[in-house]
Formats: C-alpha cells, structure tokens, sequence
C-alpha cells in the first residue's frame, strides 16, 4: 500500500516545527517529551497522545491544540475522525485483533494517570472537542495498562479512572450522535468501577451516565428505573455532608426527572427534582467536578429545562428569575450555562420574544461554541426565529444562523 497516510496532526506538527526552525530534538526538549515521540507523531506511525503531551507540543509551538490538530475555527467536531475513539472503547484484550492499538508500553503512574484523566474531563466540560476526540483514546489505554499490569490499591485505583474514562467516552459519543456507542462505553464504565477503590459511588456515577444514554435511545421507562434505583443506594442520609454523595445522587434525579418526562409523567417530574433541590439546599454550594455537578444553582437550572420540556414557557421564564447565582465559591461549567441559555431562548420563542431569544442563543454560543451546535433545542429554536423574520436583520443575525446549522 502507498500513498502518505499521515493525520493533519503529523503533517501539522513537522510544518510548525520547520516553521519555527526547530529540530526535532529541540522541539521535544522544549516541550519535554521523548524524541522518539515527536519522530513517531511526525512519521505518522502514532496517531494520538496523552493530554499533557499534547498541550505541551503546542505550547512549544506557540499554537493552540486546535491549530496543532488541524481543526479550523470554522470546524464541527462532528467533521472529526471518531474511529480512534470508537476503537478505544470497544478494545478487549480476550477477542484476538481488538487488543489495545497503544505501541508504547510505559506504565503511567496513577497519580499521572488522574492528571490526565482530569484533563479530558476539563475538555470535555469545556466543549473542547476536538482535544478529548484526541486524547481520551490515550487515557483509555494508560488506564486499561495500569489495570492489567498492577495488583491491589493501585489496581483498583487504575479502575477508577478507567471508570471515569470510559464515562468521558459514552458522553463525547452521545454528543456526537452515537448512542450505541455511548451505551457500550457506559456499561463499560459500569464494568470498571465495581472493580474500583470506590465502588459504590463510582458505580452510581456510571449509572447516571448509562441513564443518560437510555433516555437518549428512547427509553425512558428504563432510564427512570436506573436511575432512580441507583439514587436509592447512593442517597446520603439526613446529617451526611459529603458533597460527592449528595452531587451523584441529585444528578441521578435529574436524569430520572428528565425520563419521566419523556414518559409522559409530568407530576412524577416535579417530585424528582423537588427531592434534588432538597439536596441541593443541604450541599455546601454549587461544585462540578468527575463525579457530578451539582448544587443550589444548577438544580434551580433544572427547574427552568423541566418547565421549558413540559411546554410551560412562562413558567420557565418566572422561575428563571429566582435561579441563584454560584455558591459556595464553586464552579458550573460553561456547557451547562449555554444549555440554560438555550431553553430560556427555547421559551422566549414561545412566546414570541425574538429579541430576547436571539440574545440568549448568542450568550449560549459565546459561552460554549461547539457544544451548542450539537443541541437539537438551539437549532429548532434559531429556525422558528428565522422562519418568522420579516426584515433583515443584519450580519450577527446570518452568524447566529449559520452557527446554528440553520443554513449552511
């Protein structure tokens, strides 16, 4: 077989490199990797690398991971390569010619390992697509060596984070439309964390994941049942103040919430999330992190998608208002904000208050660009607008179109 078969991502890293007049051994000494990493990559003969590596031959670059990886401003992750993914999720050493694909066989400690888990994490809650599409193969592999080649502690510690691994891997799958695949990751990850130094929490953790991706396959009786079930075992007891208890257990009930609405259960709905915001108010404020984002504020956020969901756009708007700001010090990741933006767009166009959904649909684009566009709710939206229009409405308006797939 001929022809180069090089990834944009090899042909990218020599051009820049060359650019930058650096040789091969100048680049790896100043983003501190192995030369044999950076000749592998170029020579196309390793087609993917850990998070820090990668961040750190960009750094060395002076480029963003973006650009190193080829992805135009312009670009949907969805345009994106996904067989590497799919390959690292579906790897199994017992099934002869699936074994990891991985050349390197470096046990990464699992203090690195968490790192870099967080890492893809951290892409993934920031929409950074293209990076987590990249490096969580990586991930997956480090983790499954680290599983196989130690014993006891840190066995099972390797097990979490190949939990966590696979958890990324269902939910970049279920954004990008492959829900089998997200269900396959999910159950794997279910897999992983029995096996985990904290089995009982990781295991609800997958739960929610594995919830998720039933309600996205249309089966919403099932998703309710997970979850609910799973949040019985994990619910924190009245004087309990562990934060990741109560996190897991009120994103569950979000999850089940969202099923049985699907369902056609209104009322049972409301009841779900009611027992969530109980939580919510007990938690010691809103925190986002591997095992759940949770607390006051994004509970009150649920409220808003739920009224949004069950066709109540003033309701939504009322309760809108009353939605905290982030306590506690904490975090709610931009993904989750864009989608409140959304559904407070969703009902405004409900009851046709244009301006103010444009408005919210361009805060959800600026906040989390490339996750948006995987939301059928900002495209359903932005088309009604544009339906409805009778005037121009200037360059911002076309962007807001365009961004949304509206046209193309």
């Amino acid at each position: 077989m001929t022809g180069d078969t090089r990834t944009p991502f090899a042909e990218n890293l020599a051009r820049f490199r060359k650019g930058r007049d650096l040789s091969q051994e100048q680049l790896a000494e100043a983003a501190d990797v192995g030369i044999d990493t950076v000749a592998r990559i170029e020579q196309g003969t390793r087609s993917s690398c850990r998070p820090k590596t990668l961040r750190n031959l960009a750094h060395a670059l002076g480029v963003t991971v973006d650009a190193l990886l080829g992805a135009g401003p312009g670009q949907h992750s969805r345009d994106v390569d996904v067989l590497p993914l799919r390959k690292a999720i579906t790897a199994d050493a017992r099934i002869p010619g699936l074994e990891d694909f991985a050349e390197a066989c470096e046990l990464l400690p699992l203090s690195d390992l968490t790192t870099s888990a967080h890492s893809a994490w951290r892409a993934y809650v920031d929409g950074r697509h293209n990076e987590l599409l990249h490096a969580l193969p990586a991930v997956l592999t480090d983790a499954r060596r680290l599983v196989r080649n130690t014993h006891d502690d840190q066995r099972a510690g390797a097990h979490r984070v190949l939990s966590t691994a696979y958890r990324l891997g269902a939910g970049i799958a279920g954004r990008l439309g492959l829900d089998d695949l997200a269900y396959t990751a999910a159950t794997r990850a279910l897999d992983a964390a029995t096996e985990s130094d904290s089995p009982e929490v990781e295991a609800a953790i997958s739960l929610r994941y594995l919830a998720w991706t039933l309600v996205r396959q249309g089966r919403a009786e099932e998703a309710e049942r997970v979850a609910t079930e799973a949040a019985a075992v994990i619910e924190p007891r009245m004087l309990d103040r562990d934060p990741v208890r109560a996190g897991v257990f009120g994103n569950l009930l979000f999850n089940a919430a969202t099923a049985a609405l699907s369902s056609g259960s209104a009322g049972r709905a409301e009841d779900l999330l009611a027992a969530a915001h109980a939580a919510a108010i007990r938690s010691r404020g809103d925190t986002a992190s591997e095992a759940a984002i949770f607390g006051p504020r994004v509970a009150a956020l649920q409220r808003v998608d739920l009224a949004v969901r069950a066709g109540d756009p003033e309701q939504a708007l009322r309760i809108a208002n009353t939605v905290p700001e982030v306590q506690g010090g904490g975090d709610v990741p931009a993904f989750w904000e864009a989608g409140h933006r959304l559904f407070l767009a969703a009902a405004a166009v409900e009851l046709r208050r244009d301006r103010a959904a444009l408005a919210w649909l361009a805060e959800a684009k600026d906040l989390a660009a490339d996750w948006v566009r995987y939301q059928p709710l900002g495209k359903i939206t932005m088309r009604k607008i544009v339906d409805r229009t009778t005037r121009r409405r200037g360059p911002e308006f076309a962007e807001l179109a365009a961004h949304y797939d509206v046209i193309a």
